[in-house]
């Protein structure tokens, strides 16, 4: 062997030793990620935005009071669409409504969409309730944003359209394509705090806010970020958007002079769900940083689970498999049995189709565990549904249910349809008190979503458990 082929030799055999090195350590790192020593994510700040009003103890407040936030149309745009009723965030300058005018001065009101604002509002107050305000380049660095969104700005694209027609190119906003994008909740909320961590957007239907949530929780547990701000936003609520769904026979027309009982899950009478807005954002963060700086810890996110229906763009599969496969990635997740739940959260929108599906899923879960004491309850029926902001702010309403011991009620629920099937304790019009499984053991709940082209998630949160 000559010097020259010595040399290549020896830089291979050290070439190869070095990958043996790293594919070790690379080994040993994701063993403790996935292992027991993996990094554990709680909750330490909470914001809402939603058709119950603004800021979270008002909102929990209506919510438990039984409130409902739907309200009638009264704008003459929506003349030909024949739903009439929304679930609209309430502006004003009183207490629990949004002062869009003093918002408007913190905000560059040409390049923020309406979504946007409501994600801003409402991480501003996760931000202020976790106490966590990043300073040193580390900090921003260590904190990022995930925030999902049904459909975007669809509130502009009409507009813009109709102006590009009638007035021409030169009046086209610059900003119209970045209002519109998916992820600008995101990015404004990240640029807005300065921060720079991960800066991520769930686009999965009426699935995002939980899929964004369930992602934050494992960027921090596989140590990409210390803190996320996370959760969901969506302004949708619009002619164009509102004729889409009634066409698809989505939306409830039956309740348009009665719009306090229009949106009723798991009662016979459910004809369709109700449009609804806002945001729900929560400060994520791994539990020693948060013990370290003696955050207040509202709950902890235990496990995360997805599936796919792989079966119908609109419609779920019959048999509730996909929110099946969900809701028992999220146990597995979390190591834990459906004999451990004390409160289940419902995505029941109330349609005639999708409820009746969910609740075959959760007997399934729950099987022989199917007792009056797991209650199981969908807010919607005071909010109407959010869509891509809908798993965020039930996300909020199920930390804050663990945190009071008190689930929420399902609002309009008077009876079934199919009583033999519905056999579950639906938490029917009022608040009910919760109780943990055993006196030794913390509560525990799930909350899902599921969206359009059949993607589930499910969020398995615990109470603080040290």
């Amino acid at each position: 062997m000559n010097k020259g082929c010595q040399k290549c030799f020896v830089l291979q055999r050290r070439l190869l030793d070095c990958r043996k090195s790293f594919c070790s350590k690379s080994s040993r790192t994701l063993s403790k990620t996935r292992g027991e020593e993996r990094r554990r994510v709680v909750v330490t700040g909470l914001g809402l935005v939603c058709p119950l009003g603004v800021g979270t103890k008002h909102v929990w407040q209506q919510l438990i009071s039984g409130r409902c936030g739907i309200t009638k149309i009264t704008d003459k745009d929506y003349d030909t669409i024949p739903a009439k009723i929304a679930g609209f965030v309430p502006k004003g300058a009183h207490s629990g409504q949004l002062d869009i005018d003093e918002w408007l001065k913190v905000v560059d009101k040409r390049s923020t969409s309406e979504e946007s604002l409501f994600a801003v509002i409402a991480a501003s107050e996760a931000l202020k309730d976790s106490k966590w305000k990043p300073t040193t380049e580390l900090e921003k660095q260590r904190t990022g944003v995930c925030i999902g969104s049904g459909i975007g700005g669809i509130k502009d694209i009409p507009v813009t359209g109709a102006i590009l027609k009638k007035e021409g190119y030169r009046k086209v906003s610059p900003f119209f394509v970045p209002r519109i994008l998916v992820n600008m909740p995101a990015g404004v909320v990240s640029m807005h705090f300065e921060l720079q961590g991960p800066n991520h957007a769930a686009a999965t239907a009426c699935a995002a806010g939980a899929h964004a949530i369930g992602d934050a929780y494992r960027m921090i547990m596989h140590g990409d970020a210390d803190v996320m701000v996370a959760g969901g936003a969506e302004s949708c609520i619009s002619p164009l958007s509102m004729a889409g769904f009634c066409k698809a026979r989505a939306l409830t027309t039956k309740y348009n002079d009665n719009p306090l009982e229009a949106s009723r899950p798991f009662d016979k009478d459910r004809s369709g769900f109700v449009m609804g807005e806002g945001a729900g954002i929560l400060v994520l963060e791994e539990r020693t940083h948060a013990i370290s700086r003696g955050a207040e810890i509202h709950a902890e996110i235990l496990g995360y689970g997805m599936s796919g229906d792989a079966y119908h763009i609109t419609a779920p599969r019959e048999d509730g498999q996909g929110a099946y496969l969900a809701m028992s990635a999220a146990l597995r997740d979390a190591g834990l049995q459906p004999r451990d739940i004390s409160y289940i959260n419902a995505h029941a929108t109330s349609t005639p189709i999708g409820d009746a599906i969910e609740n075959r899923a959760i007997q399934r879960l729950l099987g022989d565990h199917n007792n009056n004491d797991i209650k199981v309850s969908s807010t919607k029926g005071a909010t109407g549904h959010l869509l891509g902001a809908a798993g965020a702010v039930e996300a909020i309403f199920t930390v804050l249910a663990l945190k009071h011991k008190m689930a929420p009620p399902t609002l309009n629920l008077h009876s079934f349809d199919s009583p033999q099937e519905f056999t579950l304790n639906y938490v029917p019009n009022s608040p009910q008190e919760l109780n943990p499984t055993s006196s030794s053991s913390p509560l525990i709940a799930l909350t899902s979503s599921f969206g359009f082209g059949g993607t589930n998630a499910c969020l398995c949160i615990g109470e603080e458990n040290s």
